[in-house]
């Protein structure tokens, strides 16, 4: 009888045990799993504000190394002011990243002159 009742006490140790395996097993896939499809909802969200983003951009550089450039001539040579132009138009990023869209990093769709930024 003894026997019978240890022998018990260890099935169910072991079904307790089997239990806590598989239930953490199973957690740490959702884990992956939800992980997984942050990843890929941030992929996406990139993929789709780069398709705006980047035409937008090169517009903007376009014409601004345009009007740059009148403003050259028309200033009578002054490089000065055509850099002003050419600098804000064409600096800047041409490709946002997942630390400007989660906000940990500002996006400069415009270049600065100044040497810290």
């Amino acid at each position: 009888m003894e026997r019978k009742r240890s022998g018990r006490k260890a099935q169910l140790v072991a079904a307790v045990l089997a239990t806590a395996a598989v239930a953490t097993a199973t957690s740490a896939r959702a884990d992956d799993v939800v992980r997984a499809t942050n990843e890929a909802g941030m992929g996406l969200t990139m993929a789709v504000a780069n398709l705006v983003y980047i035409p937008a951009k090169i517009g903007y550089a376009a014409l601004g190394s345009i009007t740059g450039g009148l403003g050259y001539v028309f200033s009578g040579g002054n490089r000065e002011v055509a850099e002003r132009v050419w600098v804000s138009s064409i600096g800047g990023d041409y490709v946002l990243n997942r630390q400007q869209l989660k906000g940990e990093e500002q996006i400069h769709f415009a270049g600065s002159s100044d040497p810290d930024m």
